[in-house]
């Protein structure tokens, strides 16, 4: 499946509406490893996540009629910012369900939006593939947080950006693995364009669903996943994700990171550049660190995914 195509044309649909985020130079991590670490700060990007170019592609994609129909969707909250925004600037109506035991705070913000917020399930695999059969039952238009062509496209976007800002050959590029929208688009993109550049999908130990799906050839569903910092990657995947293959195809290596490990470079990055980052981009810092003797004199890319972090989860990382 060959998506270039689609982020090329997704970047002239949304990029009115989107920031070109900053591919920020980390003296410290380059003093660190003696090469060259930049920080795509998709923390700074609309909603304070990368999901705001997902979904926003999704909708604008959508002809005016279609959109009549109306849109449903599933998220923790990230893709849920993204998707409310996103119905906003293309003045449709929407509904995201979510898990009960969603972050208070992620439920507040979505409130600012003017969208029906409905819940159901313990963990957001449950309420995904309850909210799709909804979105089937009432012919209402299902937008995936990840497994979806114009999704992926739309993530993608910031793969053409990381290359475009890039100052010189990109060695590697490090981003958190959940559904694997993110890396599928941007491992597309920058595949296409920089070949030899290698793509490291980092996961939290306790969510590790997409790596223990590559290992084992199928898809992998944790029944009973573990708590994680994590929170915005967590859940696992589809069992007919189209994520599954294009991740297994382009990410070259994969990392795991301890709930101590990501905390700690939450705290590093709060402390090194006065940043607040959300705990999947903390997974690829400490994705970095944990491996540090591989990028040695290297250039290497961090995505950092998101700055969505309640005070709670943030008090105590810096703690």
């Amino acid at each position: 499946m060959n998506l270039f195509p689609s982020v090329v044309a997704a970047e002239k649909r949304i990029r009115p509406h989107i920031l070109k985020t900053p591919l920020f130079p980390s003296y410290y991590l380059s003093g660190l490893s003696g090469g060259q670490v930049y920080l795509k700060l998709e923390s700074e990007q609309h909603t304070g996540s990368f999901k705001a170019r997902g979904a926003l592609n999704k909708i604008l994609a959508t002809p005016k009629t279609a959109q009549q129909q109306g849109f449903i969707t599933a998220s923790t909250g990230n893709h849920a910012q993204g998707f409310a925004r996103a119905l906003q600037i293309a003045g449709a109506a929407g509904t995201i369900y979510l898990p009960e035991t969603a972050s208070p705070a992620k439920v507040a913000a979505l409130k600012s939006y003017p969208v029906e917020l409905k819940f159901h399930g313990k963990d957001p695999l449950t309420t995904e593939l309850y909210a799709q059969k909804v979105a089937a039952d009432t012919n209402k238009i299902w937008v995936s947080p990840y497994n979806d062509p114009l999704i992926i496209a739309g993530q993608g976007t910031m793969g053409l950006e990381i290359f475009q800002q890039a100052s010189s050959p990109i060695d590697y590029v490090l981003g958190c693995v959940g559904g694997g929208g993110m890396m599928s688009g941007v491992g597309t993109a920058l595949k296409t364009l920089t070949p030899t550049t290698q793509l490291v999908g980092c996961l939290p130990e306790n969510s590790p669903e997409m790596y223990l799906s590559v290992k084992k050839g199928f898809v992998v569903v944790i029944e009973e996943p573990l708590d994680t910092l994590s929170d915005g990657s967590a859940g696992g995947l589809e069992v007919d994700s189209i994520t599954f293959d294009i991740c297994r195809s382009l990410l070259d290596t994969y990392c795991l990171a301890s709930e101590q490990e990501i905390a700690k470079s939450i705290q590093l990055i709060a402390e090194k550049h006065h940043k607040i980052i959300e705990g999947a981009a903390g997974v690829a810092v400490a994705s970095f660190l944990k491996e540090i003797e591989t990028y040695k004199n290297k250039t290497v890319v961090i995505i950092i995914c998101g700055a969505n972090i309640t005070m709670e989860k943030l008090k105590k990382c810096l703690r």
